[in-house]
């Protein structure tokens, strides 16, 4: 009996020996990574440009374990330019979706934040992907009926045929009833434009 205690005893003590070896480096990942968003949220600049320098650091884009968010959904959410440009030059990635399926595009589309819209995109931010209902930046400028936003992202390569869940797509929104005539306008005129982008003229102008 004595020694099966013993053995338990042994076994208890390797158990908790491995755990103490696993636990704190995933610990200290988490804590750093919350420590980050932290200071992205309080607009501490000098804190997280430490955290950033920091050797081997990965915190860039680091996630809330509650939703999924990263400091470029944060930054853009608050419709912070100075922030979303500084965090994009440090490497943070602009198609990191949070639990929602919500890219920091999105977000922007949804805020109808223009500036950040436009630098993501020039980030190489993905224009047609869309959150858990399948909505895109290009459905969401549609429903908010902002047309400078849905020119910017039709601009970007935004597809008004592509659908959300339940089947209706960018340009089904835009011709239902009461959505005022400019809304489609908007999306013609952008194909238009792209028809006559890509025609060649031959001979000289006059």
């Amino acid at each position: 009996m004595a020694r099966v205690a013993l053995r338990n005893i042994i076994a208890t003590l390797a158990v908790g020996w491995s755990l103490a070896v696993s636990v704190p480096a995933a610990a200290q990942f988490y804590s750093e990574g919350y420590e980050f968003l932290e200071a992205v949220r309080e607009r501490n600049g000098s804190e997280a440009t430490d955290m950033l320098n920091a050797p081997g650091s990965t915190v860039i884009n680091a996630r809330d374990i509650s939703n999924g968010q990263t400091g470029l959904h944060i930054v853009v959410a608050r419709r912070d330019l100075t922030w979303t440009r500084w965090l994009l030059q440090e490497g943070a990635n602009p198609n990191i979706a949070d639990n929602s399926g919500r890219t920091p595009l999105i977000v922007a589309a949804e805020a109808g934040f223009l500036d950040g819209v436009e630098v993501l995109l020039r980030r190489g931010a993905r224009v047609d992907v869309a959150n858990a209902t399948g909505e895109t930046p290009l459905i969401a400028a549609v429903h908010a009926r902002n047309i400078e936003l849905m020119e910017v992202l039709l601009a970007g390569g935004a597809d008004p045929d592509r659908t959300d869940n339940a089947g209706r797509s960018a340009r089904d929104y835009a011709g239902q009833r009461g959505t005022p005539p400019r809304i489609m306008s908007t999306i013609v005129a952008s194909e238009q434009s792209e028809d006559s982008g890509n025609s060649r003229t031959y001979g000289p102008d006059f």
